[in-house]
């Protein structure tokens, strides 16, 4: 099988469905927390174990398992990687013991963040040059509204059946995802250059590398100091019903979707220039949502703005590096785009955690602000970013005739 067999568009689409299966796990014991509590009789801090065992998973396990793979044929990894996210949800679903659980949550941890590495390369390299952005952003399609309606889904499995339940619907979703991988991905997709681990310190000592990882982190990062608490937001601050938020999850959803294929064709062409609009728009979207956060209909209204914004930047942030690592570090390419994998990680973990801070402080109403200011130091880190990239583009004559 070969790319001329197989249209790029259905490529990109088995990639969403894996993408939709994976995003559906990372949240999923977020809305089954109290069942898994009781039935392991565990606190609730023990129980987050779920959840920031799985980022670490992530953060870890994609520069590291990139690494090993990075002579593998792209299909044969992929098929792998939905096998071990299915062998890892199904020993969540039969665990007898909360640590046979966390061990299940590890291994689709480590399957997680190498497929948003690989997938990202693979997305780019079945499409034209100018529409590489747009393509990955078809793939984190899959992964941005499962945030929003593959985890409430299972959720409502689990509350209505039982949490093992919730797993089983994930092993579903993953199997579909090896199916079409194995029906739709390419054979002879391009392998990456041989790296090692030297190739990690050659990222982070190149400045321009190093600047758009924390520029991912922040940017990506900022929308969750209020995002974690969205539902609560809704319900107690804004004053919509639990059946209401329901709805209103959806079409998040669908405004989350919108705003990421929006941000992909964006940033196709310049996607540094985009990314500082896109930054620039979700800090309007959050500082709506803090003037209307005691209001009900211009509530929803800025919730839904937020939506449309919060990953509209994923695909160009996802893109950036690809393509400063083809000009910087040519032989890192994968590990570069695994290390952005990471630096998303890192942003949710950090937005997630300073916003409970503030919940703890009974400052809910103020998250917005955080996110405000991760944002504030991202755009600068844009502009430093912009600056460096010109001053490299520029010939010794350019810069003679600046100087005149």
């Amino acid at each position: 099988m070969n790319n001329k067999k197989v249209s790029p568009t259905w490529i990109l689409m088995s990639l969403a469905i894996s993408a939709f299966a994976i995003g559906s796990t990372e949240f999923i014991s977020v809305g089954i927390m109290p069942i898994l509590t009781k039935t392991f009789n565990i606190s609730l801090a023990t129980g987050g174990l779920t959840v920031s065992i799985y980022a670490a998973g992530i953060m870890i396990g994609a520069p590291i398992l990139t690494l090993i793979t990075n002579r593998w044929s792209r299909k044969k990894l992929l098929i792998g990687i939905m096998v071990s996210f299915v062998i890892g949800n199904l020993i969540a679903a039969f665990a007898p013991t909360f640590w046979i659980l966390l061990l299940g949550r590890i291994v689709t941890a480590l399957s997680h963040g190498i497929f948003m590495a690989i997938a990202s390369l693979i997305a780019a390299d079945v499409v034209e040059p100018n529409k590489r952005a747009s393509a990955i952003a078809v793939m984190f399609t899959g992964l941005t509204v499962a945030t929003v309606t593959g985890v409430p889904l299972g959720t409502f499995i689990g509350q209505n059946i039982n949490w093992r339940a919730s797993f089983f619907f994930l092993v579903i979703l993953g199997l579909i995802g090896l199916i079409t991988n194995i029906i739709l991905v390419p054979n002879n997709l391009p392998l990456p250059k041989p790296t090692n681990a030297k190739g990690l310190w050659k990222i982070i000592k190149q400045p321009e590398l190093l600047l758009i990882l924390i520029i991912t982190a922040l940017g990506y990062g900022a929308t969750f100091p209020v995002y974690t608490y969205l539902t609560t937001i809704l319900n107690k601050q804004m004053g919509w019903s639990e059946s209401a938020i329901v709805i209103i999850l959806i079409f998040y959803g669908v405004a989350v979707a919108i705003g990421n294929t929006m941000g992909g064709r964006l940033a196709n062409n310049n996607p540094l220039k985009a990314l500082l609009k896109m930054l620039v728009g979700l800090g309007i979207a959050l500082i709506l949502v803090r003037v209307t956060m005691n209001m009900h209909l211009l509530g929803l209204i800025s919730i839904l703005i937020m939506g449309l914004f919060a990953f509209m930047n994923a695909p160009g942030l996802q893109l950036y590096i690809v393509q400063l690592a083809e000009r910087f570090t040519p032989n890192e390419i994968s590990l570069a785009s695994a290390l952005n994998i990471s630096a998303f990680n890192v942003g949710i973990t950090f937005g997630s955690s300073i916003g409970g801070q503030a919940v703890s402080a009974n400052q809910l109403v103020n998250t917005p602000w955080l996110g405000i200011g991760m944002l504030v130091v991202g755009i600068v880190l844009i502009v430093v970013l912009q600056k460096m990239v010109a001053a490299k583009d520029m010939t010794p004559k350019d810069i003679e005739l600046e100087n005149c």
